[in-house]
């Protein structure tokens, strides 16, 4: 079945209302920005017809290149059903299809690091770029092993980062990210090396937490112990937007230290500061002078998500202690949110869940960006 006809099939009378209201909400002037309402939270069918346009087409970050610092390494998921291979082969860092070209069967779990792939129910055996090896007894003439090497995915790196795309033909992930290098170039993010790794499953949509992590309105009243020190919603500024990305910063007071040196080519303004992007659609990341915390945002159902959230950290410039400290508060601030998140997801049917107004730009200015590129999204998907 093409794309064209899984459209054509997802698009009920509901469907179609709901994107033309999305994109009536995103053509509000600026001072008269809206959210969503509560069923664009909730309605599962609505989230099967993103998982086939706006999510398909999207880049997501599945992890980090130094997770796979060395040939052979290998992580395993699955991103909207689909099983994936991570794996650093001799070429580089490829998306390989984690399914079996004979019968259907994962060949891997987990993660680590290996020479080939052997499937677990008849031994098919491949090597890292997908190219089957050996399938022993098929004397089948209709056989060609030629035409049994593992299906591939669009994968690129930027940043430290790993960006997979199950689209035939991905959106051109630099243009997506122009303005980006300006922003966070400084930092060096592809310097700083991972220190944690986690995976939670959330009771949420995937877009809540996509609009949670990029708003400074919550701060100070939801992270009152962990962040407002530091991070106080007052001092939230709006920063650069791009075709593929939003951001802003969360300003530190004067009269808080910054929380490392970091890259040479910061200044103290930056080192003063956390600065938050997200990529869209799934990625949500803070960077600062010495940490770099990223969420990647898995969506399984309308109302629930996987969460893989790892934390990277500049150099060798934080030693262990300091390391176990900042893994505790950002699991603290995670779980905070979390509660937030899953209590208003619950809220979300009620028929007065009809999507308020948005504070202004350095509040939630990153929220509207998001809902037009959302509706831009959505109107290519005709």
């Amino acid at each position: 079945m093409n794309e064209q006809v899984n459209h054509s099939t997802l698009m009920t009378p509901r469907v179609e209302a709901m994107r033309q209201e999305l994109a009536l909400i995103a053509s509000a002037p600026q001072d008269a920005t809206r959210g969503l309402p509560g069923y664009f939270y909730t309605d599962q069918p609505y989230f099967e017809y993103e998982c086939a346009t706006v999510l398909k087409s999207g880049w997501h970050c599945v992890g980090r290149v130094d997770e796979l610092a060395g040939i052979g390494d290998y992580i395993t998921l699955s991103l909207l059903g689909e099983p994936l291979i991570i794996v650093h082969d001799q070429s580089g860092i490829k998306a390989l299809s984690n399914v079996c070209r004979h019968r259907g069967m994962r060949l891997a779990e987990g993660s680590g690091n290996t020479r080939r792939f052997t499937c677990p129910y008849h031994a098919w055996m491949y090597s890292t770029d997908g190219t089957l090896l050996r399938a022993a007894r098929m004397n089948n003439k209709g056989f060609d092993p030629k035409t049994c090497k593992l299906g591939e995915f669009a994968c690129q790196t930027r940043y430290g980062f790993i960006y997979v795309c199950l689209n035939d033909t991905p959106h051109d992930l630099d243009k997506e990210l122009t303005g980006l290098e300006k922003l966070i170039g400084a930092y060096e993010p592809e310097n700083y090396r991972i220190v944690h790794s986690a995976s939670e499953i959330w009771k949420t949509n995937w877009k809540c937490l996509v609009e949670n992590f990029m708003e400074g309105y919550h701060l100070s009243v939801v992270h009152p112990e962990t962040l407002h020190g530091y991070t106080p919603t007052g001092l939230s500024e709006k920063a650069a937007s791009g075709d593929g990305f939003t951001s802003y910063y969360a300003n530190y007071p004067k009269d808080i230290p910054y929380r490392g040196k970091g890259a040479p080519g910061l200044t103290d303004k930056a080192r003063h500061r956390s600065t938050l992007f997200s990529i869209f659609p799934c990625q949500v990341t803070s960077i600062a002078s010495s940490l770099l915390v990223t969420l990647m945002i898995r969506p399984l159902t309308a109302e629930t998500i996987e969460v893989r959230w790892t934390m990277s950290a500049y150099g060798n410039e934080l030693d262990e202690d300091t390391i176990n400290q900042r893994i505790a508060l950002w699991e603290d601030v995670n779980r905070e949110d979390r509660e937030k998140l899953e209590i208003m997801q619950s809220s979300f049917r009620s028929i007065h869940a009809i999507g308020g107004p948005l504070a202004g730009p350095d509040y939630e200015g990153t929220v509207h960006d998001f809902l037009l590129w959302l509706a831009k999204q959505d109107s290519h998907s005709n």
